[in-house]
């Protein structure tokens, strides 16, 4: 199969304020960014027309942001507007949105706070980030190596570029391994969420899922939960311990690029994807086509 690579594309692309041809949106090689991940992004996705919960994640950009010490040169609204008129410049109704804002160049060191503030928003059609067959069935995961780590070493509570280093090297290990992705602990040996996505399990008719205090607590996973709750169903947020899932049923991975996903495997744990993961996943994937109301 062959990949298209994402700097050789026809299309536009947003940057700062402007349009430019998809092939001529570059940065310099010394861009602070790249050097010392000052960067902050969202991933969105837009179904028939409407990007799913825009202005929260333009609002979590800017607070991402904040936390990295920098500020957006846009309001919230001026970044909601561009996103959608990137999707129609591209003439695509169903896509994946990538917002993106960092350091420039002007300066390169630790220090940085004369660089200017750069944002970007590039539009792609993306299928189901799991094979559509196998998400019926429930995709495999490893353990990853790395651990999430405390909100006092890291900026734990912003979408930044840095804190996804360790999601790339567990998932390329675990896709080594014959594996979809792999399931991360946090520094206290906690269950956390998958490299790019939060973890739900179910025991008795209950849903668990791991405190978002060291890691994000994703939309999808807020919009999950509430569809949850108007099915009736427990909703339990709390600390869980890898042991303790032994005595669950069901695993599913929410996010925006996963979207609803039933687990079967997660290391030597294993799981049978039942009513409350697929009826979870047929309830995400109606919400965000708007053919069922978010309470």
């Amino acid at each position: 199969m062959s990949i298209v690579p994402f700097d050789d594309r026809d299309g536009w692309i947003w940057l700062d304020g402007q349009f430019v041809p998809w092939r001529e949106a570059k940065v310099h090689v010394l861009t602070h960014a790249m050097h010392y991940a000052s960067s902050v992004f969202e991933g969105e996705r837009m179904y028939g027309g409407e990007i799913y919960e825009l202005t929260a994640h333009t609002e979590r950009l800017f607070n991402s942001a904040e936390i990295l010490d920098f500020k957006i040169p846009y309001t919230v609204s001026e970044i909601d507007e561009a996103c959608k008129a990137t999707c129609a410049k591209n003439g695509l109704t169903d896509c994946y949105v990538r917002p993106i804002a960092w350091r420039g160049s002007e300066m390169i060191g630790v220090s940085a706070q004369n660089t200017k503030i750069h944002v970007a928003i590039a539009v792609w059609e993306w299928p189901s980030y799991f094979d559509p067959e196998q998400k019926k069935k429930g995709i495999r995961l490893t353990w990853g190596k790395y651990k999430r780590p405390s909100p006092e070493t890291a900026p734990t509570a912003s979408k930044a570029a840095g804190l996804y280093m360790i999601c790339t090297i567990s998932k390329h290990a675990a896709e080594k391994e014959g594996y979809a992705d792999a399931l991360m602990l946090d520094w206290r040996g906690y269950v956390a969420e998958a490299t790019g996505a939060n973890v739900f399990f179910v025991r008795d008719g209950v849903i668990h899922t791991p405190t978002p205090d060291c890691f994000l607590d994703g939309i999808t996973r807020r919009s999950v939960m509430r569809l949850a709750r108007q099915r009736g169903f427990e909703v339990v947020e709390r600390h869980i311990k890898p042991e303790e899932m032994t005595g669950f049923s069901e695993c599913f991975i929410v996010g925006t690029a996963a979207e609803v996903t039933p687990v079967a495997e997660v290391g030597e744990y294993r799981f049978t994807p039942g009513n409350i993961s697929l009826s979870l996943m047929d309830d995400y994937a109606r919400l965000v086509r708007r053919e069922l109301v978010d309470a």
